[in-house]
This record gives structure tokens, sequence and C-alpha cells, in this order.
């Protein structure tokens, strides 16, 4: 089998602490070769200024792809656009273009007045604007707001059509949730590249309350196999077995690349690439 590849996604640090947190992450995981790392962007476009120093640190300590998330929330199209360009000088050569949450307090997102009006939108400006990868959300269980599993889909080809280079899904507990939506995205005419999101669990009661936000359905067996491995004290022993079941039946389906969200916590990822086969390749810092 063809050594797959891997993308990490990490969040900009808010103290020192984290930003230590952040450094071994990517010591821990930059020798396994990524063809990119991206860095997210908070609710309202909270942490702009912090992904824009994060970009800068990763491209100039590192040899790393770096990929800035933007999203069209509480900003105006040339403030946006400006966003993208700021991430750009600092280093960054792909951008994530994401729709983005609704700030703290809302329930909905809400355009503002002269902003995007949607992800759409968002990468269709873009990709006149900028030379860059364009990569887009996807979801293999449908988005709490879309009308049916087919308006996901569609939307997502809409992306796509304005532009977008590739998606990347959120997370999923079982391999097939995406292999059938890789094949319903395939019967509507996407030919555009699928990577799917993996979620490393560190904690089996937060992924469960981020699947309640995201509309995600819980798998029963799952539920009482952690509730097992907690009171043996083996949840992280389940969670690589899991994820790299998961992740090595995907491989065996023709999946190429898998995108590990690291929550900034890289030893389950990294444990789990092992046992996928993906070893270090290099060293981190780039030579002078």
């Amino acid at each position: 089998m063809t050594r797959p590849q891997v993308s990490f996604e990490f969040f900009p640090p808010r103290t020192v602490e984290a930003s230590f947190r952040l450094w071994d992450s990517v010591q821990t995981l930059a020798p396994l070769e990524p063809r990119f790392v991206s860095v997210t962007y908070g609710a309202g476009g909270t942490t702009r200024s912090l992904t824009q120093e994060a970009v800068h640190a990763l491209h100039a300590t590192t040899d790393l792809t770096v990929a800035a998330h933007l999203t069209c929330v509480e900003a105006s199209r040339a403030e946006t656009l400006q966003t993208a360009r700021d991430f750009v000088a600092a280093g960054g050569s792909e951008i994530v273009a994401l729709r983005g949450d609704p700030p703290k307090g809302r329930e909905r997102f809400e355009t503002h007045p002269e902003g995007f009006a949607s992800s759409v939108e968002l990468v269709a400006a873009l990709r006149e604007a900028l030379d860059v990868t364009i990569r887009v959300g996807a979801y293999p269980e449908p988005h709490p707001e879309a009308l049916s599993p087919q308006a996901d889909i569609d939307w997502l080809k809409a992306k796509l059509d304005a532009g977008a280079d590739e998606a990347i899904t959120q997370f999923f507990f079982e391999a097939d949730t995406f292999l059938r939506f890789r094949d319903a995205c395939a019967r509507a005419g996407i030919d555009h590249p699928i990577t799917p999101g993996i979620l490393p669990i560190e904690s089996w009661s937060g992924a469960k309350r981020f699947a309640a936000r995201c509309g995600m359905d819980v798998p029963a067996w799952l539920d009482e196999a952690y509730t097992r491995a907690d009171r043996d004290n083996r949840a992280e022993l389940l969670s690589v077995a899991l994820a790299t079941e998961m992740c090595d039946t995907l491989l065996e389906e023709g999946v190429q690349a898998l995108h590990f969200y690291t929550l900034n916590r890289p030893h389950l990822t990294r444990d789990i690439c092992h046992a996928l086969g993906i070893t270090p390749q290099s060293d981190l810092r780039k030579v002078a």
C-alpha cells in the first residue's frame, strides 16, 4: 500500500502555556511530513491576530505548508479579503474557507451588512483575488442547518464549482459514514478530492458533546465500548485501536489522504499514524 498522505489541524494559542503546547504538537507531528497543517480561526473571528501569528511562526521556523482558516463572520467583504491577504503575507499558502460559527450568544449565522452571505461567495472571491489553494468543509452527516442530505451535497458542489480545490470533512465515528458520503458525492458529479477528517478521541464525553452540537449520531456500541474502557482505564488504547482500524478501512477503500484534528494534543495522532505505518521522515527545522 502506498504511504498515505496526512495533514494536521492546530488551533492558535491564547496563553504562554498554550504556546508551548502548540510547539510540542508541531515538534511531535512535523517529522511525519504532512502535506499541510492548518490553523483554526475562532468563532466570530475572535482569533484573527492569533491565527496570523501562529501562521507566521510556523512558516518562519519550519518547512511546513501552512493553511489558515478563514470565515465570513462579523466582517465585511473588504475586511475578510484583507485578512486572507495578511495570512498569505505571513507565510500561509493555503486557505480553509468556511462560513463560520456564530459568535457566542447567538444561535444562528447572521450576514454582516457588507459581508459575504455564504462560504460559496467567500470561495468565489478568494479564487478571484488570490492564487492560493482553497479547501472547504464537508459533512458526511448532514449539517444541522441542512434541509436534507442531498442539499448538503449540492451545497458542497457549489463551493467546489466556485473555485475550491478540495473538501475536508467533519469528523465521524464509523468508516461507512464517510464511504457512503463519498459515493453520494460521486453520483452528484463531484470529482474533487474529499479528505476524511479524523478526530483522535482524547475525551469520550467531550467527543459526544461536540457530536451533539453538530447533529451527529453516536453509535450505541461505541458508547458502551468507552464506558467499559473508562472503567478499566484503557480509553486511550481503545481510541488508538478504533481510529487505526477506521483509517485502515478508509485506506483500503481507496482514500489517499487523512486529515487529523489534533486539538493541540499530538500523541494520540502520532500513535495512530505510527500504527498505520506513517513514521518520521524528516527533521522539523528549516535548513539554514
